[in-house]
């Protein structure tokens, strides 16, 4: 990647509802190490939004390319192998965590890669949790536990900008805070980059750098 490229380049996105645009215009750059705050009221659209910038969701109008290359370009795994969202309410599968953690390796754009325990128990332990997390059952788990989960989930397959929707909503704040520091430990890695929304104003400015208002984009 050429210096100072942009990792994430998003330009004149908008998304309309029926008769109602949620957003228009929305149009900015994640360079690496950047961690970017998504504030807007409730409902505003910053989940679709997220959900647009890794292709789960169409995009209507506007365009977003990683690297200076689109989504078709890269090929739509391939693109969200390297621009992943966490979402707030993670989804566990049947099977115990680690079950959980195994299965995405099934994929065929990881098929060259390998569950890694070594990496998975030395993030729990900065996590405050003892490796017999590893075997909860994934229905079981608490919101909290779901979303260290999906944390954990998405940080093994080294995505290179995450996109954070609420990544600790449900979770205490000593563990909060230990999310925290492990992703300000990630970002310290070359060509990394996340995009957070919180409904935590205090979050917001301890964790990002800059903000991005969606709601200046109605």
């Amino acid at each position: 990647m050429a210096q100072n490229q942009p990792l994430l380049s998003v330009e004149n996105l908008a998304r309309q509802l029926s008769e109602r645009w949620l957003w228009r215009g929305v149009s900015f750059k994640l360079m690496a190490g950047d961690c970017v705050g998504l504030v807007a009221p409730s409902g505003a659209g910053k989940t679709l939004l997220m959900r647009n910038l890794a292709l789960l969701d169409p995009i209507q109008q506007g365009e977003v390319r990683f690297e200076d290359k689109t989504p078709s370009e890269w090929g739509l795994p391939a693109y969200r192998s390297r621009v992943m969202v966490v979402p707030q309410r993670a989804i566990a599968l049947d099977g115990t965590v680690q079950d959980n953690l195994e299965q995405v390796f099934d994929l065929g754009i990881y098929s060259d890669r390998r569950f890694d325990p070594t990496i998975i128990q030395t993030w729990l332990q900065k996590l405050g949790r003892n490796p017999e997390f590893l075997n909860l059952q994934g229905s079981r788990l608490s919101g909290g536990e779901a979303q260290i989960l999906a944390l954990l989930r998405a940080l093994q397959l080294d995505p290179q900008v995450l996109l954070l929707d609420e990544p600790t909503a449900s979770l205490d704040g000593a563990t909060m805070a230990q999310v925290e520091a492990l992703l300000h430990d990630w970002l310290q890695h070359s060509n990394r980059a996340c995009l957070l929304t919180s409904h935590d104003t205090e979050q917001i400015r301890r964790v990002t750098h800059r903000q991005l208002n969606l709601g200046e984009f109605v």
